[in-house]
């Protein structure tokens, strides 16, 4: 039986722990653990997206006034530099792990060719992506979605920092907030959920990927996704 291959959507800002620091290196130890687990399940191939929101975002380039572009770009800079301290915390683990990116940084990392992802994929290496897509104004989730149609990934599993599943509002601000258990991808877009960007969630929709968001700050949540316990909500 052919191994089920997923993708981990990873939040930037949960690399942070307290936020002292951009990279905090326990948060990012403790992430990788948490990998590990799924990893361990075995009959899994695994593929990572790291968001870049711990360094850098969009809001802060706005209000500096600079051009959209020039802020992706950083932004793109900062999941690779995300995507090299997670595959160093991996390593640690015996891990074997490559990093690939989409803008070319051939020091640090490999560039993203398809065939060759999925032949690390293919000989048991967890694939970390960087760099998002290569172009200005996609998100990390928009990479998410089309590195899994891509690479053939049956499942996004969306690990949010602190929300342990979609709700009709922001439960943060609202206490009445209603938990979706399952979701079909067209009820996240006719809803306007913000689940994920809208372009990420037409892609998971045209190409039937799976998504799980859960909440990845408790413990075991990612290897319980992996495994497909009924965990966080589902989209179909």
């Amino acid at each position: 039986m052919p191994a089920k291959r997923i993708i981990i959507k990873l939040s930037g800002e949960a690399m942070s722990g307290d936020k002292s620091q951009a990279i905090d290196p326990i948060k990012v130890r403790e992430i990788a653990k948490e990998i590990k687990k799924a990893h361990d399940l075995g009959g899994l191939q695994i593929g990572v997206i790291v968001g870049g929101g711990n360094i850098w975002r969009g809001k802060t380039a706005q209000a500096m006034g600079m051009e959209r572009s020039s802020a992706d770009y950083m932004g793109m800079i900062a999941t690779i530099m995300n995507a090299l301290a997670l595959q160093n915390a991996l390593e640690e683990l015996g891990l074997e792990t490559r990093t690939m990116t989409s803008l070319n940084i051939p020091q640090v990392a490999e560039p993203y060719i398809r065939r060759k992802a999925i032949s690390n994929l293919e000989k048991g290496r967890i694939v970390i992506f960087g760099g998002g897509t290569g172009n200005p104004y996609f998100s990390t989730d928009t990479t998410s979605a089309l590195r899994a149609a891509e690479i053939g990934a049956e499942i996004i599993l969306m690990a949010k920092n602190g929300t342990d599943g979609v709700y009709d509002k922001d439960p943060r601000k609202h206490k009445d907030a209603i938990k979706y258990e399952t979701l079909t991808h067209h009820e996240v877009l006719d809803k306007n959920l913000q689940v994920m960007d809208s372009t990420a969630a037409a892609l998971c929709k045209d190409n039937n990927i799976k998504i799980i968001v859960f909440d990845m700050n408790v413990e075991g949540n990612i290897k319980r996704a992996a495994a497909s316990e009924t965990i966080g909500t589902t989209i179909y």
